[in-house]
């Protein structure tokens, strides 16, 4: 039988394995190697922070989301043989492979940047978006800053998203005439795509709340607390909430199949490794200029699973499913209970429509029925 080999066990690997599972799972084996004994929605990690997410219910066994044709290994990958067609594991484990799919993610690098880990809070893990939430129990009223450590990064609305629930909290405890808050971005405006730009800055001005764009985080004084740009810019705070620069996987950072940070070099539409026609990338280790999101890899899977599935059946692939035409949609929370939604391809940037209560109920019934519906594929 043919080995599928995926390396990582998010949602566009959970996903890809139980498509595969369904598809071809009597006729090859499938592996999933995952460095964690748990799987994360990560996307609800940003109600943490404000009491309005319990971090207990965002996380579920990974064995328990996979068919029971998926073998997983819990084990983190120590290097990547492209031309053995080998993986091995930080504990020796040699796994070969006849198809391998590299679904790592990314992960955050405070460290990187000199202060942050001291100075700064973030919610891009569980453990951050806890202690978050506490420093926001303690505070009182001053100068609060949020932004963005670094391009590219994960969730790329999420900063903006917290932004606004931030006002929206503090206005409901009474603490919003007391607090300036900064909003950072380290190019010419509030976001990378121009639309969703446009209306993120109209709220941002509503709710009174200041920008600071090309804003290139250098560094956190945590002792002075200042953020500091590489532009010069210096900007007091009480509270500081910088999203961490982002890194492949550390196997993959200087790999011949990735750049320096570890982004792997990725075909647009076949997600295909240029030069190597049974290996595939996906989701947030792509080096696309793509969003790093969950539905990124959601939609990316099933063009996958019809590439795998037609080289183990020794068919041709169906061309419509197995392209993958740049889809993504994911929600913008812009607080008091409404929202907008984005949804786009390589064809175009989103044109969203202006935020309402629907938009926002329509997401937070998303973010409970997430473990239902998207990693078995039901959508």
């Amino acid at each position: 039988m043919q080995r599928i080999l995926i390396l990582g066990g998010g949602t566009g690997g959970t996903l890809l394995a139980n498509l595969l599972a369904r598809s071809v799972g009597g006729q090859a084996t499938i592996t999933v190697v995952s460095s964690q004994v748990q799987h994360y929605y990560q996307p609800g990690w940003l109600y943490v922070p404000f009491g309005q997410q319990d971090p207990r219910s965002l996380s579920r066994p990974e064995r328990d989301l996979l068919n029971d044709k998926v073998e997983l290994i819990h084990g983190d990958v120590r290097e990547l043989d492209a031309t053995a067609e080998t993986v091995t594991l930080a504990d020796g484990t040699r796994l070969d492979y006849d198809f391998l799919v590299i679904a790592t993610g990314s992960h955050v690098a405070p460290e990187d940047v000199p202060g942050l880990v001291e100075g700064a809070h973030h919610f891009y893990t569980g453990e951050g978006a806890s202690r978050l939430f506490g420093a926001l129990q303690e505070f009182s009223g001053g100068k609060i800053v949020v932004g963005v450590g670094g391009l590219p990064y994960k969730c790329p609305v999420a900063p903006l998203e917290f932004t606004f629930l931030l006002e929206d909290f503090l206005t409901k405890r009474g603490l919003r005439e007391k607090t300036e808050i900064t909003y950072t971005f380290p190019i010419g405006r509030c976001f990378t795509i121009e639309t969703v730009a446009e209306i993120a800055q109209r709220f941002l001005d509503e709710r009174g709340i200041k920008v600071e764009t090309f804003f290139n985080l250098e560094s956190i004084k945590p002792a002075e607390r200042l953020a500091i740009s590489m532009e010069g810019t210096e900007l007091p705070y009480d509270l500081c909430v910088m999203i961490p620069p982002h890194r492949g996987a550390k196997f993959l950072q200087r790999h011949a199949l990735a750049d320096a940070r570890g982004w792997v070099k990725t075909d647009r539409a076949t997600l295909h490794v240029p030069g190597h026609d049974h290996i595939w990338a996906m989701g947030d280790a792509t080096d696309l200029p793509i969003s790093k999101a969950g539905s990124t890899a959601h939609f990316q899977a099933p063009a996958i699973a019809e590439q795998i599935a037609a080289a183990v059946e020794h068919r041709e692939p169906n061309v419509k499913k197995a392209t993958y035409e740049g889809h993504v949609m994911c929600f913008l929370e812009v607080g008091h209970s409404q929202a907008t939604i984005l949804d786009f391809d390589y064809s175009g940037p989103p044109h969203p429509k202006n935020p309402n209560a629907l938009m926002h109920y329509l997401k937070m019934a998303f973010n409970k029925a997430y473990f239902h519906i998207v990693p078995n594929g039901w959508v």
